[in-house]
């Protein structure tokens, strides 16, 4: 391999590691279920709806940021049929 150009193999992986932003909306949405989590376990409403009310934020984030399409792992296979799968 030539340094400084990736090998064919390397470019069709894409991906794992998302952007800032989706991990900021899945960050938002684990702290929210953590507080709502706590809540339930110490009998504490306010805190359950306040974790509620921060997992629905996180989640409006992930839909305005489009975390969805953020990832590509890789090109689509062609050629395999449904018994290839092993």
């Amino acid at each position: 391999m030539v340094e400084g150009r990736k090998s064919e193999h390397a470019e069709n992986l894409g991906s794992h590691g998302g952007r800032a932003s989706s991990w900021l909306a899945v960050t938002v949405m684990v702290l929210g279920t953590a507080v709502a989590g706590y809540g339930l376990t110490a009998a504490n409403w306010t805190l359950v709806w306040i974790g509620g009310g921060v997992f629905v934020v996180g989640a409006i984030l992930a839909l305005v940021f489009d975390i969805v399409t953020d990832v590509v792992i890789d090109a689509p296979r062609a050629g395999l049929r449904a018994e290839d799968h092993r």
